[in-house]
């Protein structure tokens, strides 16, 4: 794999069910340093494509390399260091809800280092400073709001400073301001910590304010790339529905359904 690339998804088939494939040929790559976004309408595909990256699932058919390894040749002790590599922001936190805010930092480093204590303290106290967060370090998640909790999961996502970060709609149901908030930490950590991020998200204008790059996938395909320029201007009918968010278009208004008349005198007689 070049160096300038740290994911590369090539020609990847998917399916739960073997019959019916998620993912279709799809081939994605992710340059180091970028932050890149897989967008889509809700069950296109997106989250199964980052549980191939993740390493979660194995490819079909095609293969995906992911910091240096392919990720259908690796044993479980190789999965796992390549995870340890990676940091995962999911979609509604997950925080231990028995732990405080600063065992839920301090949980990886506990785990996967043998760092002494007054080193874990103070490495805590820095990624909740870089979220906004060191004054709630001894609040209980049910105290958090759930911004406030978001972003503690990202603190606990950075812990130790990982090379790939994967958020898995790390914008969804948060309000404005903690939207805004967590979009802007998204863009700056990346580019603070030299890491590399893939966002999947169907936000669209968050998500081509702070990205480099993104990949749209309708149906289990790859449909466009591009820059946010490139997208923003793009003319292929499911980007244009997508990101202008119109009603009609290759997603359909309405649901399939006999000829209206047709309905409409059955009712009658």
């Amino acid at each position: 794999m070049p160096d300038s690339n740290i994911v590369e998804v090539e020609h990847v088939w998917f399916g739960y069910d073997p019959e019916r494939p998620v993912l279709r040929d799809v081939s994605v790559t992710i340059p180091r340093g970028k932050v890149v976004a897989i967008m889509g309408q809700s069950g296109c595909g997106k989250t199964t494509l980052l549980r191939i990256i993740g390493g979660v699932h194995l490819p079909t058919r095609g293969q995906a390399r992911v910091l240096g390894a392919l990720t259908g040749e690796l044993d479980q002790g190789g999965l796992y260091a390549m995870r340890r590599r990676m940091g995962m922001l999911f979609q509604f936190g997950a925080l231990f809800t028995d732990m405080s805010v600063y065992d839920n930092v301090a949980f990886q480093m506990r785990e996967h280092t043998d760092l002494p204590d007054d080193m874990i303290h103070d490495l805590v106290m820095l990624k909740l400073q870089a979220v906004g967060l060191r004054g709630a370090a001894r609040l209980m998640p049910s105290e958090l709001s759930g911004g406030m909790a978001r972003r503690v999961a990202l603190a606990r996502a950075v812990a130790l400073d990982p090379q790939l970060m994967l958020y898995d709609e790390p914008f969804t149901g948060l309000d404005p301001i903690s939207f805004g908030v967590i979009a802007r930490l998204v863009r700056t950590l990346n580019d603070a910590l030299g890491t590399t991020s893939i966002v999947v998200s169907h936000d669209v204008q968050e998500c081509l304010d702070i990205v480099d790059y993104l990949y749209f996938v309708a149906d289990g395909q790859v449909v466009a790339k591009g820059t946010p320029q490139e997208i923003r201007a793009s003319r292929e009918p499911f980007v244009d529905q997508f990101v202008h968010g119109k009603p009609d278009g290759p997603v359909p208004f309405n649901y399939p359904a006999p000829a209206y008349d047709a309905d409409l005198e059955l009712m009658e007689a």
